[in-house]
Parts: structure tokens; C-alpha cells; sequence
């Protein structure tokens, strides 16, 4: 075998050698979502309660999604899993229901000047604002009976439940880091309609990491979203929003995730209901991922196959840096020759 086909030899024994050990790799990075609030599980540390909140460690960030229902039972669960809130690249708060953000207040004690992305809305609790162009006027009426005396502001902004919060707010479905993307979708259902919500989507090397709030506008229109994305949907994690759904519409759903999406695992918890999770349960089997208050679930997999595709390397950094190195494995000089000889 000539130096030539040696390098080459020696590169392939690389390529084969990274892709064994990406799971160890993934584990390192604690890739990795755990359930801070909810109200089912086995952690008798922890307290169970309506409402949720998962910590999302995923490609080298760290996102709390959600804060929960109470202040004070999110601040005691956090500190039971050992969680340090002030290391949080941002939060991410999916919508304005109580049971998702009232634990808010406690991450600001201990982290204040966090970036929080939550729903734009009209006067909405996070803050907001509108063109005072929204409202009809009367020029006839005297000025006192008119808003603003007759003059307006061109913007008009509304207060926050956080007067001093870094909140963003997003309108739009907006990818917020490289490959991280909040869904922005609004709510068609009775009962919370034009209700704004955000779903997290990280598109990793095996696909879509996706956590879900409540979903309501619906988890098929969220993963559809998701799929514009990446076709290939890894994970789903959070609140399915099936809690009261009858037989039926909880198996059109299944089907749907499982046949016209096919999402390759499913952690589902909080709103997604009982039946809903025997329903998952059976038709993911080792693909359902117990997601119960406490734990955490790894975002990888054991291998590292695309759909339609041979393996490949994830540490491409890695394996550029190598492959640019004129002897990147000592070959040229186990058989002492120079970097800048003939080959």
C-alpha cells in the first residue's frame, strides 16, 4: 500500500471511528430534555402540579421552555433536579396561560436579565404594542371626550406583568439561533381561539427536536410546520392537548404522527391526556419516551443513519480540521518522511 491509499485508509478508519462514538459525545453535551413541572411521576423529591416546564440542552444551548404553574412548588423542583437557572442561554414561553409561565417571577430572582422569547400580542401580558391607527375616531366629539385629546401616539405600547424583563417577542415564525426556530401559530379552536402560541424546533443531524407547550392550534399544524423545517421529525416532547379529546380524535392524531409524519419517538406529557398517552404508547412502543416530572430524555440516538442517506460524521469540525493537516494521522512520519515530500 502506497502513502497515498494509507492517508486515505487512515481517514475512512476516522470517519467509521467518529460515528461510533457520537453517542459517547452526546452524552458529554448532556443532549438531553428534562421535565422541571408536570403533573404525573415517579420523583417523590419532586412536586407534582398542573402546568409545565422542561429544560432543553440541545445543540450547545441550554433553553427552559415554560416556567410552570406556581412560583413556589417550580422554584423547589428545579432546585431538587439541581438546575442552575442563572447558566440559561434564554427562556422560551410557549403561551399565556398561567400554568406555563407563572414561574416566571422565580427565574428573574435568580437570573434577571435572561432573554425571554414569548407570543407578540395585542396588549398582551408580556408586553406589547399597536398602531393607535387600530381604533375608530370622531373628530366631531370635544377633546375631552376623545382619548389622547384628539392627539394620539402614533404607537401605543402596553405594560408588561414584567415591567423590567429582556422579553422579545416573536410574530412570526422566527428561527432565533442557528437552527434553533420558535413555531408561531395561532389557535382556531373554541375556547382559545386567535390564542398565540410557540413550539420550539431544534434541527439536530437526525432531525427535528420539537417541544410543544399545549398545542393549541393543533400538534398536526405544529409538526407540519416543523416538518418545513426538516422532513424528518426525531422527537416530539410536551403537551399534546388531547386531555379531553374523544377516542376518535386522539387516533386520527396517533395515526397521523405515526403514518403521515412518521416521527421516529414521542415524549409526550402534561395536556396530552391518559388515553392519549395508552393510545402513543402502543403504536410507538420502545419509541414512546416516559416523560414524567423529573426525568430526562436523551434528544440523540445509537446510531447516526438519515433517511435515504449512508452514515455520516457529525463532528465535521473535527474532521475538517484533520483532513486539512497534511499528515493528519503521523503516517509520513512513522516512516520518516517530511510533511513535504513526494508521495
Amino acid at each position: 500500500m502506497n502513502i497515498r491509499n494509507s492517508l486515505l485508509a487512515a481517514l475512512i478508519a476516522f470517519n467509521v471511528f467518529a460515528i461510533g462514538t457520537t453517542k459517547s459525545a452526546a452524552v458529554e453535551t448532556k443532549d438531553q430534555i428534562t421535565i422541571l413541572y408536570d403533573a404525573f411521576g415517579t420523583n417523590d423529591a419532586m412536586t407534582k402540579d398542573w402546568g409545565f416546564s422542561a429544560l432543553v440542552e440541545v445543540a450547545g444551548k441550554r433553553i427552559l421552555f415554560d416556567t410552570g404553574n406556581d412560583p413556589e412548588i417550580f422554584a423547589a423542583n428545579v432546585k431538587a433536579k439541581g438546575v442552575n437557572l442563572s447558566e440559561l442561554d434564554f427562556v422560551v414561553l410557549s403561551h399565556r396561560h398561567s400554568d406555563h409561565m407563572a414561574g416566571l417571577s422565580y427565574v428573574l430572582s435568580v437570573n434577571p436579565t435572561v432573554k425571554i422569547y414569548a407570543p407578540k400580542e395585542g396588549f398582551g401580558i408580556y408586553g406589547s404594542s399597536l398602531p393607535s391607527s387600530f381604533y375608530r375616531k370622531d373628530e366631531a366629539l370635544p377633546p375631552e371626550m376623545r382619548y389622547y385629546g384628539g392627539k394620539p401616539p402614533a404607537v401605543m405600547k402596553s405594560g408588561s406583568a414584567w415591567a423590567n424583563a429582556n422579553f422579545e417577542l416573536i410574530d412570526q415564525t422566527t428561527e432565533i439561533a442557528p437552527g434553533i426556530t420558535l413555531i408561531s401559530l395561532i389557535s382556531d379552536a373554541p375556547g382559545t381561539r386567535e390564542l398565540k402560541e410557540l413550539s420550539l424546533a431544534v434541527n439536530t443531524a437526525e432531525g427535528v427536536v420539537l417541544l410543544v407547550g399545549c398545542s393549541h392550534p393543533g400538534i398536526e399544524r405544529i409538526v407540519e410546520a416543523a416538518t418545513g423545517i426538516n422532513p424528518r421529525i426525531r422527537l416530539i416532547a410536551g403537551g399534546f392537548h388531547l386531555v379531553v379529546a374523544p377516542d376518535e380524535a386522539i387516533a386520527k392524531v396517533v395515526t397521523a404522527l405515526k403514518d403521515r409524519f412518521k416521527v421516529d419517538a414521542v415524549a409526550p406529557g402534561h395536556c396530552t391526556g391518559e388515553p392519549t398517552f395508552a393510545a402513543l404508547k402502543t403504536a410507538f412502543g420502545d419509541s414512546y419516551l416516559y416523560a414524567g416530572l423529573g426525568t430526562s430524555n436523551s434528544v440523540g440516538t445509537s446510531g447516526n443513519t438519515r433517511r435515504g442517506e449512508g452514515p455520516t460524521l457529525d463532528d465535521l469540525a473535527t474532521y475538517r480540521q484533520l483532513a486539512a493537516r497534511e499528515d493528519p494521522f503521523g503516517i509520513l512520519r512513522s516512516r520518516g518522511l517530511r510533511s513535504g515530500s513526494a508521495l
